[in-house]
């Protein structure tokens, strides 16, 4: 079976490659940075620049995986607010790439980001063999995805709204106020007394080299994001979460609170992704993988 190419598109950057549906292995990788803040037209030329270096035939079946809020059937965006891609508010993204790239493409099928992490960890990652998973990446904020037998649920009783972890409340407050990049920081400083605010990769620091504070940051965080999410994860019936996202390299941290939390709603048993940047991009093609 011939290779997919895909476009992975993120805040900061842009990647094209090939991905092989045989063992589900990526080639030909290339990443271009973008600026999120930038006028439609120059987003769209970086896309379509990106594309362009795989050189695909024509009539391919591209799969690009976009971060939300986006129409994903439609190919429309509607960011607005999110600190990224405001531009592009409105616009028909599958009509302007299939305008803008090279050798114009057959189809141009779109998969959010989130979603595309955790089908990649299913088809080839941390998640495969499962009937039923789920995703939380930590970052800037908290994504989340839920797939059942393959297929993404965005929707439903039994995942948050939109299927969307950033959506949830605890005590009133939003969850991405509590686990976030700058909840961490933001704590950790008013904990500290600090004037600064330390980025996540400092405090994880000076909790492995036994601070006290730093450490119960990161236990206070990860126990409250378990008793949050478990109930979720319990009604959809999650056999497995795979972690991801920049944060999620604190794993030593991370895992016994998140276990502590989780473990009200039951025994939910949580893998770190072993490659978040390759599951992504084998994701992205699947969309353009089951129109063959």
């Amino acid at each position: 079976m011939t290779a997919i190419p895909i476009l992975e598109v993120g805040g900061t950057h842009v990647t094209a490659a090939w991905v092989h549906p045989q063992e589900w292995q990526v080639s030909a990788a290339v990443r271009r940075e973008l600026d999120g803040r930038a006028d439609s037209a120059v987003l769209i030329k970086e896309f379509a620049a990106a594309a362009a270096a795989l050189d695909a035939d024509p009539g391919s079946d591209w799969g690009v995986a976009m971060p939300g809020p986006f129409d994903y059937s439609a190919g429309i965006a509607w960011y607005v607010g999110v600190g990224k891609f405001d531009s592009l508010h409105g616009i028909d993204v599958r009509r302007e790439l299939l305008a803008a790239m090279p050798n114009r493409p057959g189809s141009i099928s779109f998969i959010n980001d989130a979603s595309a992490f955790l089908v990649g960890e299913w088809l080839a990652g941390q998640a495969r063999g499962t009937s039923r998973s789920a995703a939380v990446t930590l970052g800037t904020g908290i994504g989340s995805a839920f797939l059942a037998d393959g297929q993404v649920i965005d929707s439903g009783p039994d995942v948050p709204p939109d299927a969307e972890a950033h959506l949830l409340f605890h005590e009133g407050r939003p969850l991405e106020e509590l686990v976030s990049r700058r909840a961490l920081r933001r704590r950790f400083a008013e904990l500290a007394s600090r004037s600064d605010e330390p980025d996540v990769r400092e405090i994880a620091d000076l909790a492995r080299s036994g601070d006290a504070t730093a450490a119960k940051v990161f236990d206070t965080a990860f126990e409250l994001l378990g008793r949050v999410l478990g109930p979720w994860m319990n009604r959809f019936g999650a056999e497995v979460i795979v972690l991801g996202g920049s944060i999620s390299r604190a794993w030593d941290l991370i895992a016994d609170p998140l276990h502590r939390g989780l473990s009200i709603s039951g025994d939910i048993p949580v893998r770190l992704t072993e490659d978040a940047e390759r599951s992504a991009l084998v994701g992205s093609a699947y969309p353009a993988y089951l129109l063959r």
